[in-house]
């Protein structure tokens, strides 16, 4: 008979959302094969996948180490609303964050601790409880910021910025209120891929022609819509959400506000 150690067990355990005895059972039934295992449970109407579920819930965090230097985001899925709110998801999100600030390499969805924990809540749940997206950012000369978007109990958008020069933490709300509520796809022009800005050029020029201009005009009308396109979808062009606080493109309220952004990193629930 093989012998059926703790990671087989955890590895079953993590694949089908039941628990450790059952695993145990089907891997000693099956000479210690996953799949087989698996297999076994189906055969038996066992519901072994939850994590066929689609996970289209969840929510996010973020850490930002104490000399605003670094910073780490995070998104744990789920199945609903309800699990999303929970307090054990909670903490598994604010352990992730603080684990993957402490090491940027990290690869959560095998952090032993973190993977226990998701399992856990995954069999008391019923739910397909795992970790989504994560990045972390850091800045040479000047400061990490955060902000957390929340909707029910929960933080459904999050954003991290990385600036250089003077910012306090009215800045960092103000850009993360930006980056929630615009949604832009870069920081600048130049930074837009190119097969994007070649195929909303391509769809201008078609539409202008499409009304009768000749190559040339419609050429001229692409350049116009290109600009409404970058003045739309990227950060430094679009013009601040909340005229109340500033009045004017992002590019003006951070010339002046005394700071430039390096980066940024923006992680919706759903998006």
């Amino acid at each position: 008979m093989a012998e059926i150690s703790a990671k087989m067990v955890n590895e079953l355990r993590s694949k089908t959302g039941l628990g450790m005895m059952e695993c145990k059972k089907a891997l000693s039934e099956t000479a210690g094969d996953v799949q087989k295992a698996i297999d076994y449970f189906r055969k038996k109407g066992v519901k072994t996948s939850i994590t066929q579920r689609a996970a289209t819930e969840g929510r996010v965090a973020v850490a930002v180490s104490p000399d605003r230097k670094r910073g780490a985001i995070i998104e744990i899925n789920c199945n609903t609303d309800f699990t999303a709110k929970s307090d054990p998801v909670a903490k598994i999100a604010a352990a992730a964050a603080e684990k993957l600030l402490a090491n940027p390499d990290l690869k959560l969805g095998d952090d032993p601790t973190i993977k226990e924990q998701l399992v856990t809540v995954s069999q008391q749940t019923g739910e397909n409880v795992m970790i989504g997206r994560s990045a972390a950012i850091s800045t040479a000369s000047g400061a990490v910021g955060s902000y957390v978007y929340s909707v029910a109990g929960k933080g459904k958008s999050a954003v991290l910025v990385a600036v250089a020069g003077k910012a306090d933490d009215t800045v960092f709300r103000d850009l993360g209120v930006q980056i929630v509520a615009a949604r832009p796809i870069a920081l600048s022009r130049q930074d837009v891929a190119a097969e994007i800005v070649a195929r909303e050029r391509e769809i201008a020029v078609e539409q202008a022609k499409a009304t009768g201009k000749p190559q040339e005009i419609a050429e001229k009308i692409a350049i116009g819509k290109l600009n409404g396109f970058y003045a739309e979808r990227v950060l430094l062009d679009q013009e601040y959400v909340n005229p109340e606080i500033f009045k004017g493109s992002v590019t003006n309220y951070l010339k002046a506000k005394g700071v430039t952004i390096e980066k940024y990193v923006r992680i919706e629930v759903g998006q």
